[in-house]
Order: C-alpha cells, then sequence, then structure tokens
C-alpha cells in the first residue's frame, strides 16, 4: 500500500515546502537506517536522531544512491542543496513516524493480537504465526521490532490482504507503552510474564507491571498466566481494566485452563489441563521452562478463539525453534557461510542478504534458498517478491531448493540450479566448487539445511567460541554515547580482535562506523586490506622490513622513535612515489615501553619538519593504569604530559593532527581527556573496568565444548598425568574435547578451574592434558555429547581467567587457531 507525499504531509498535519509536481511522489518504504537500503524508488528515509546517532548525517549519501523523499527535523538547514529531493520537515521525526504509523492502523478493521511482557514476546508472537498462519493471512513484527521506532515499522507492512495481525511491544522506560498502544490498537492481548528485563527505568517492579498493562487498555480479551501474582494483583484492582474479560492459565490455582500434569520424555513436553470441564492435552517439541510457558500463552490463546484442541495439538507437536540469530563461521576453501536455515520468511530474508551484502572479505555470492512456506501469498507473487529483494542486493548464483522455488526458477534472472530437496543436492553439492566465496544457507527447517552447513564448514572441532556480533555493536553504541560527537573511535583488532576473530570483527566495525582500526603487526592490516576492509588502520608495531607494504596496503605505521621514523622515511623515498606516508607519532608518558621522551620533542618536530613524505595523522600516548583508583593521580599526570609535549608538536605543524590518549578504561573515568579519538579494547568486547560499567556492556564471547566420554570409577584411581587426580570417592568422571593446546592454562587443572554442564559447576580433575581435560560430573545428569560451558558471560570469564591466575585479556587472546569461531548475528 502506497502513499503519496501530499498524503503524508495531509497526515502530519504540516506543509510542504517542495516543488508542486513532487506532491504524487509514492511512498512505499519507510528507511531508517541508511545501510540497509535496496531500491531507492518509493523510499521516505526518516532521519531520526538518537543519543548515539544522527539520521540527518546520512542524507547526502542516500540522496547520491537516489532516494529523493526524506522526513527531517527542523534543525536541518540543508534542504536548498539537494534541488531534486522533497523534505517533509518536522518537530521531531520519531513522533512523526509514529503518528504515520496510527493513521496507517486505521485503515484496517481486522483483529490484531498485542504481546508485552518481561520475556517471551518474540517467541509466542513467532509461534502463534506458526499456528495461525495456516488459515489466515498474518502480519506480524518482523524480528524483534518492539520498540518506539520498530512498532511503527511493523506497522506499516499491514495491508488489505491481511486477516490478521501479532505484534509484540517492548518498553525501556515509564511513558512508552502508551504510545505503541495507540499505534497498535489491538482487540486481545497477551502478557507472556513479568520479570527483571528492562528494569534499570522502573523504581519497582509493580511499576513496571502498570507501565506495561497500558498495552491492553482498549482490548476485549487479555491472556495472562496467574503465576504472576503482581500482574494478577494489579488487573483486579485497577479499575481501567474492569471490563475487560481475562482469559487465564495456571498451575497452581484456578484458571480458564488449569495445568494438571507436565511430563517429559524423548525430547518432547507432554501438558494435560482442564479447559470447561475436560481434560485436554498437548505435546510440544521442547524440554525448557520458557518453552512450556511459551506454549500455555500460545495455547490459551488458541482455545480462546475457539480452535478445537484435537487440532491445536496437531500443530502444536510440530512448532519449530525461532532462531534468534545468524550464524557466520568459516567454511572449506576460503569461504564464509552464513547459517540462518531455522527462519523461513520474506523479512528475515531481507535481513539476511543485507548481512550477506556486507561480507567484503568475499566478493562471489552464493545463496542457498528453499521454499518459502506459510507465507500467505500466492505462489507466482511469493516469489517474485522474492526475485525483486534479491535483484536489488547483488550475488552471484542462486541455489534454490524445493518444489515450489524449481516452479518459479525463470523469475530469477542470474546463474541458477535448482533441486527438489536437499538430498538431490548434497548428491551433486561436490559439483558446485564452492571456494572464495560468501554463501548464505536460508531454508525453513523442515528442509534441514544444518546437513549442507555441516559439509561446506571448515573445522570439524567441537571446541567452539560463540561470538555475538551484535553484543559488540551494543558496547560500541554505549562507549559512543560516553564521547562527544566530535570524538573519534579507534578500534583495537590487534591480536586476532582478542580471540575473537580477524576481518569478521572488523567488518562489523566498519558497518557501525568505526573511525579507525589499530592492529599490532602488518600482516594483520594486510589480511583485513584483503579481506576488503577500507577503514585506515594503525599499525602499532611495524617491523623492520615491512615497511614497504604500509604505502601498498595503505596503512599507518605507529612512530615511536628516531630509528623508526628513519625507516619510515626512507621506506617512502625507496618506493619512488610522490604519495605521503600518514604516520602516528606515540609520546612515553609514563609507560615506559614505547615512545619518545621530553627530551626528544625539539628534535623530533626538527625532523618532522625535514622530511615532508611523512604526514603525521596523529600524536598519542599510552596509559598505563587508567582503570585503577590507586593510580589516578599517576594517569592525570600522564594526561598533563601528553598535552603539554603534544601542544608543542601541533604547534609546530602546518596542518590539523588528532590526539588520543584514552583506553577502554579511560573513556568513562577520564572524559575531560577524550581528545579528538579514544582507542577502545576490551570493553567492545563486553569487559568492563568495574561492576558498574559491567552492567551496562554485553558478554561478546561463549566457548563451549562437548563431552567426548564418561566413565565410572572407584576411590582412590587416579586420573591423567602423573597421577595428580586422586579420587577421594567413587565418581563420575567426563572428558571434555578442550586441553592446553586450545588455550587452556595448565593452572587450570587439579580443582581450581570449574566448568558448567547442564547449569551446575564441575571441578576440574587432574592436570589439563594437550587436547583435552576431565572434570568430576558426580550427581549431574550427562552424557557423552552433551554441551559444556567454559565461559558465557562476563562473570564466568573473570572467573575462569582467576582460576587460571591470569587475566581475561590472556584467556581470550590465548584461544588457538584450531577453536572454531561462530559469529552470531541477532
Amino acid at each position: 500500500m502506497a502513499y503519496t507525499i501530499s498524503q503524508i504531509v495531509a497526515i502530519l498535519k504540516i506543509e510542504l515546502k517542495c516543488e508542486s509536481s513532487m506532491n504524487e511522489m509514492p511512498v512505499k518504504q519507510l528507511l531508517i537506517d541508511s545501510r540497509t537500503l535496496a531500491e531507492p524508488d518509493g523510499v521516505m528515509f526518516v532521519a531520526l536522531k538518537t543519543t548515539n546517532n544522527d539520521g540527518h548525517r546520512f542524507i547526502k549519501e542516500l540522496y547520491e544512491k537516489g532516494v529523493r523523499i526524506f522526513l527531517v527535523n527542523v534543525e536541518f538547514k540543508d534542504s536548498p542543496n539537494y534541488k531534486e529531493a522533497a523534505f517533509i520537515t518536522v518537530n521531531d521525526t520519531l513522533i512523526a513516524l509514529q503518528q504515520i504509523a496510527v493513521s496507517h492502523r486505521k485503515q484496517f478493521d481486522i483483529p490484531v493480537i498485542a504481546i508485552t511482557g518481561s520475556n517471551g514476546k518474540t517467541i509466542v508472537k513467532e509461534w502463534l504465526y506458526q499456528l495461525l498462519s495456516p488459515d489466515k493471512n498474518v502480519v506480524k513484527s518482523p524480528l524483534s521490532y518492539n520498540s518506539q521506532v520498530g512498532v511503527p515499522l511493523s506497522i506499516w507492512q499491514m495491508d488489505n490482504t491481511h486477516e490478521l495481525g501479532i505484534f509484540e511491544a517492548g518498553i525501556s522506560q515509564p511513558g512508552e507503552m502508551e504510545k505503541l498502544e495507540h499505534i497498535i490498537s489491538p482487540s486481545a492481548g497477551i502478557f507472556t510474564n513479568i520479570g527483571e528485563a528492562h528494569g534499570a527505568n522502573f523504581k519497582e517492579t509493580q511499576e513496571k507491571v502498570e507501565e506495561k498493562m497500558k498495552l491492553f487498555k482498549n482490548v476485549k480479551t487479555l491472556i495472562y498466566c496467574r503465576h504472576y501474582k503482581n500482574i494478577d494483583h494489579a488487573l483486579k484492582y485497577n479499575s481501567t481494566y474492569a471490563g475487560l474479560r481475562f482469559f487465564t492459565w495456571s498451575a497452581l490455582t484456578d484458571a480458564d485452563v488449569k495445568i494438571k500434569n507436565i511430563s517429559q520424555s524423548s525430547g518432547n513436553t507432554h501438558i494435560t489441563a482442564v479447559f470447561k470441564g475436560n481434560e485436554i492435552s498437548i505435546t510440544i517439541p521442547f524440554l525448557d521452562e520458557a518453552s512450556v510457558e511459551n506454549a500455555m500463552n500460545c495455547w490459551a490463546y488458541m482455545l480462546f478463539a475457539g480452535y478445537e484442541n484435537t487440532m491445536i495439538a496437531e500443530r502444536m507437536s510440530g512448532l519449530q525453534p525461532v532462531a534468534m540469530r545468524m550464524e557466520m563461521l568459516k567454511g572449506m576453501n576460503n569461504c564464509t557461510i552464513i547459517n540462518d536455515s531455522y527462519n523461513s520468511d520474506i523479512d528475515s530474508l531481507s535481513v539476511a542478504l543485507n548481512f550477506l551484502h556486507r561480507q567484503e572479505q568475499n566478493s562471489n555470492k552464493t545463496i542457498i534458498l528453499s521454499d518459502i512456506t506459510q507465507s500467505g501469498k500466492e505462489e507466482n507473487e511469493l516469489y517474485g517478491k522474492i526475485a525483486s529483494i534479491m535483484k536489488a542486493k547483488p550475488h552471484t548464483r542462486l541455489i534454490g531448493i524445493g518444489e515450489a522455488i524449481s516452479r518459479n526458477a525463470g523469475l530469477f534472472n542470474v546463474e541458477k540450479h535448482f533441486f527438489a530437496n536437499t538430498a538431490d543436492f548434497l548428491k551433486q553439492l561436490h559439483e558446485f566448487n564452492f571456494r572464495d566465496e560468501a554463501i548464505l544457507l536460508k531454508g525453513a527447517r523442515n528442509f534441514e539445511f544444518e546437513k549442507i552447513s555441516k559439509v561446506l564448514q571448515e573445522k570439524a572441532h567441537e571446541t567452539v567460541m560463540l561470538i555475538n556480533l551484535a553484543a559488540i555493536a551494543h558496547n560500541l553504541a554505549y562507549y559512543r554515547s560516553l564521547l562527544k560527537p566530535s570524538t573519534k573511535i579507534m578500534a583495537m583488532v590487534k591480536a586476532f580482535s582478542y580471540g575473537s576473530g580477524s576481518f569478521e570483527i572488523a567488518n562489523m566495525l566498519q558497518f557501525h562506523r568505526a573511525d579507525y582500526l589499530a592492529v599490532a603487526y602488518p600482516d594483520e592490516g594486510v589480511e583485513l586490506r584483503n579481506a576488503g576492509i577500507s577503514l585506515p588502520i594503525m599499525v602499532m608495531n611495524p617491523e623492520p622490513g615491512s615497511y614497504d607494504l604500509f604505502l601498498k596496503y595503505r596503512m599507518e605505521p605507529e612512530v615511536y622513535s628516531f630509528r623508526t621514523l628513519k625507516m619510515a622515511a626512507e621506506a617512502v623515498a625507496h618506493s619512488g612515489s610522490n604519495e605521503k606516508l600518514p604516520i602516528h607519532i606515540k609520546l612515553d608518558t609514563g609507560m615506559h615501553r614505547l615512545g619518545f621522551a621530553e627530551e626528544d620533542i625539539e628534535q623530533l618536530i626538527t625532523l618532522l619538519a625535514q622530511t615532508p613524505a611523512l604526514i603525521v595523522k596523529s600524536v598519542f600516548s599510552h596509559l598505563a593504569a587508567s582503570g585503577s583508583d590507586k593510580h589516578k593521580n599517576f594517569t592525570q599526570e600522564q594526561i598533563n604530559k601528553f598535552t603539554q609535549w603534544s601542544d608543542k608538536i601541533l604547534k609546530a605543524l602546518p596542518y590539523p593532527v588528532m590526539r588520543h590518549i584514552l583506553n577502554s578504561a579511560g573513556i568513562a573515568r577520564f572524559p575531560e581527556a577524550q581528545f579528538d579519538m579514544v582507542r577502545l579494547g576490551i570493553g567492545l568486547y563486553g569487559v568492563g573496568n568495574d561492576a558498574a560499567e559491567q552492567r551496562k556492556l554485553e558478554n561478546a564471547g561463549i566457548l563451549k565444548s562437548v563431552i567426548s566420554q564418561v566413565m565410572h570409577l572407584k576411590k582412590g584411581e587416579t586420573i591423567g598425568y602423573n597421577q595428580r587426580g586422586v579420587l577421594e570417592k567413587n565418581s563420575t568422571i567426563a572428558t571434555i574435547a578442550i586441553g592446553y593446546a586450545d588455550g587452556i592454562s595448565r593452572e587450570f587443572g587439579n580443582g581450581k578451574g570449574k566448568i558448567k554442564v547442564h547449569g551446575k559447576l564441575a571441578p576440574v580433575v587432574g592436570d589439563v592434558c594437550m587436547d583435552m581435560l576431565m572434570i568430576d560430573i558426580t550427581g549431574i545428569d550427562a552424557k557423552e555429547g552433551d554441551e559444556v560451558i567454559i565461559f558465557d558471560d562476563s562473570a564466568s570469564l573473570l572467573q575462569t581467567a582467576k582460576d587460571m591466575n591470569t587475566i581475561p585479556y590472556e584467556t581470550l587472546t590465548s584461544l588457538s587457531g584450531r577453536v572454531k569461531r561462530v559469529y552470531i548475528h541477532e
């Protein structure tokens, strides 16, 4: 459903200041992220301004790409520079976006379910979609679009073909839910639960409950679990909800659906309940408590909506897991595998294609796509839209798997191959010679694309480091929020990005607009350039004999002595190039590791003036103890010295030069010393300087392995080398597929270290071996092949480092290359 500019202006009740010929330009798509632009036709860019960013900065870029309609704040004064564009000017673009969504919602008189709660919103929404879409054309929130921005974008999807809407709503502070209720205008609601999530801005849990309940002030029916007493109490005693019909479920008290029994077997959970005096049951293919609760909310809605339980039970037994993330990992022959093989809808396809398009390390891109199921669209219309979406994101070839996509092969104008099923493709996979390419696996669950992923993967080692790219992006945004808008960020990706990866992390940082990257050695920078990274790269340890690489690969060496200054100058002279080599001058203000001393400054200035082939990009220094209260005065002395010494250099140079001294710990503790740039290292990966900062960061890494074997041994027997592990009682011992060759210190052995097995800590027994270690799992129900966790959050990482008698830096950077890295994009 498209609007015209004049219709948008009428909704906003403002005057349009552009040529009248532009009034009828169509608005088909709302865009808030300039990086996800596919086709510019019919796009209106909404320039949102947040604490961390300002969308108005990207108008020029989008105009050059063909976007011609912009919704901007009154502060934006550059519209006359874009003669062919229409600018809709408002006081607040977020409010305007919400007003447009409210007006759009009013065009449709269909049932709409609104879901909120501390947890489970997205799962309940997606499962209801699975349960209801066979009967109705359902529109739903994409992914986790439940915020003040996400909800309007979700509502914008509604059109005349839809028969039911399912939207989730989330809040983080008081005053937000009323706006979302006005936009969604739901007829029924589901309150999943209440917990600690997003509670920082609420005085108490009850305040959060009451804020969330505002979503349901105009619904006819609300579904909730009576286990949550604060929800139950608030609904009963708040007159606002006096006329509301409640449809409840519970195992503890009377409810419309009263659970009698929950049992588990063979990977399934069987739930028996009483409804309207009759005993009914369902079976779901999940075991965890959260899935049971989510399934109960879905079951309750289906019963309320009048579905027969026999049909409900059949559909519930086939519920599919909801993939909340994509995985990226290394494949055979220098390929990159992007595994999104658990989602199957157009919205998630667009997200996956955007992620594929960002992988600069592989210019060739292959899409392996299954039939899209449960879309509610006619086959020709569905695959026509898919072909259009894919055309906007250039790729090398398409491999379609499934009868429906094969029937529509003619819609795709690219190198293409089609197979009836996954088994047929696997038989011929070797003929494709996958090499030096990014491969997106995008398929419905029943196509079992995990079999394709397994064949294409490079490493079979069962020890895996999961790296959450969204967590790193969150941490980058957090530190950016502490900086002045003009302060740049140099992201440290040395030492394999603190054990997290090379180009994978750099690519994500480039996408999120870091300003600089820093590596330790030239080879690391060369690898990034070969992977398509274009950001400026500072090399902190330029080696003799490597200076010829700096001009060739556009890298910038750190210069910390007269010797390295001379080598840089000689490298430019020997190259025969007229290019100037950018360098970064390091001053030693107290670390006493590398850098020019105070007495070197005058000679340094003289030599820089005599060496026009070198251009100073920045002057910087290294803080020795910025995270320590004990050494606060010393850190301040370093900052003062740096200010005085760098002042002399900047005054002597005839061009602007950046300055930087703060590291991760220093950013929050010494905000007055931001200068022109800061260097962000360990904080990116979720390790804060103190408890307060740690609460604002997200853990970026999970190290996990598997149980290779389980033994039942008697008291007095010994475990491992040198018989150091002596059993004091009959014990169950599990061997884990990780050892010191993977980066686990031998200090971790003999009871000092502990590993999590099914949520319980099991001590390491005996010495850590090269490729494995042993743990005591006595009293823990575990078997061969079960997953174990070495660390999965900041607290367990800190404890693991402590048990190894080291620091998180060393723990992360010691993880060897044979540990498979899997990158998660949420």
